[in-house]
């Protein structure tokens, strides 16, 4: 709450490694702007950098920081889901017109307009998508892109268990081969020490004050106004919730997670809404593995947006997820811990 960040020694040497990859991306920019003959020594190549470490360390803060403060152009910073979605897109749309190679033309068309590209919560979980990867990010590399990734995984645990891995353990030879790998170590989960919210905006049980306190919020935000139904275009189709106005929109866990929705929806979702008061979130559990993925991708998406989160649940926060069968909660746990606190809201 008082604007200051708590020495940290990894996150120290993570500064470090950055500062050297900005110096080397502006001495790059300068070589460009010389004259054919001044440019007699071409500066080495920009190694990208990977980060990883556990939940909550400060890898987005750190990434988000050098990005912020780097002075060269042509960047872009873009949550992994985010910059999936749109590959997926660029590849559709292209079949539709051309017949060459899709991969190609837009790592092409991404080089003409990035020298650094940041990817915040690199993770991959679907064999559409770590096939694109796979030829994507080589040709990048080849064109001199540079990329700075965060994850909550070491290269070689990626798409781990995945289907076809073998496909992509290219790709992870490509990364070792081309990008410097810095781990966040500590013990500190930097969002379990945030200040918390003067209201609770997460309420247990699931029981008849459970609809109170929702609708009381409901009331506040909008003043009484009636609620209605909303249509959101998600990729030619249309998503419709049940509740909203204006910038605020009633909703359940039902709705959003036991549905079959996917990333484009949630992030269409958090890109409409400023606050979400989202019901009756299970204790979830082996029984609903898919319905947890959903929710995960789904506060993954809220919490890139900044959207303000209000929820009614069966049990505390920290009893939230009864099972060891899905992956990435704890990174959602300690999200929804920093979503209460007065800093975030």
């Amino acid at each position: 709450m008082q604007g200051r960040i708590d020495y940290d020694p990894a996150q120290r040497v993570a500064l470090q490694q950055l500062q050297k990859l900005q110096d080397q991306l502006l001495t790059r920019t300068e070589f460009k702007k010389k004259s054919t003959l001044q440019k007699w020594r071409l500066p080495p190549v920009c190694r990208s950098l990977y980060i990883f470490g556990e939940v909550g360390r400060g890898k987005s803060m750190l990434m988000d920081l050098f990005y912020q403060n780097c002075p060269i152009s042509q960047k872009r910073r873009v949550h992994f889901h985010a910059f999936m979605l749109e590959i997926h897109d660029f590849v559709h749309h292209w079949h539709q017109q051309h017949d060459s190679d899709a991969i190609l033309a837009l790592a092409q068309h991404i080089i003409k307009t990035h020298q650094l590209l940041c990817l915040d919560e690199f993770h991959v979980t679907d064999i559409a998508d770590a096939m694109l990867i796979v030829r994507l990010f080589g040709k990048l590399i080849d064109l001199g892109l540079t990329v700075v990734t965060t994850s909550n995984y070491h290269p070689n645990e990626l798409y781990r268990g995945g289907l076809q891995r073998e496909l992509f353990l290219p790709f992870i030879k490509l990364l070792q081969e081309n990008t410097d790998t810095i781990y966040l170590t500590g013990n500190k989960d930097y969002r379990c020490n945030q200040e918390p919210a003067v209201k609770t905006r997460f309420f247990f049980p699931l029981n008849e004050h459970a609809s109170e306190f929702a609708q009381q919020h409901c009331k506040q935000l909008t003043n009484c106004a009636p609620m209605h139904t909303v249509t959101l275009h998600v990729l030619g189709r249309q998503l419709i919730l049940s509740a909203a106005f204006a910038k605020i929109s009633l909703t359940s866990f039902h709705e959003l997670c036991v549905q079959p929705l996917g990333s484009s929806d949630y992030l269409t979702i958090a890109s409409h809404f400023e606050t979400i008061i989202l019901t009756g979130i299970p204790r979830l559990n082996s029984e609903l593995r898919n319905e947890t993925k959903r929710f995960i991708t789904l506060i993954d998406a809220l919490y890139e947006y900044k959207v303000r989160l209000i929820c009614t649940a069966a049990v505390p926060l920290d009893e939230l997820c009864d099972t060891d069968d899905v992956i990435d909660f704890e990174r959602t746990h300690s999200r929804l811990l920093e979503m209460q606190s007065a800093r975030y809201i």
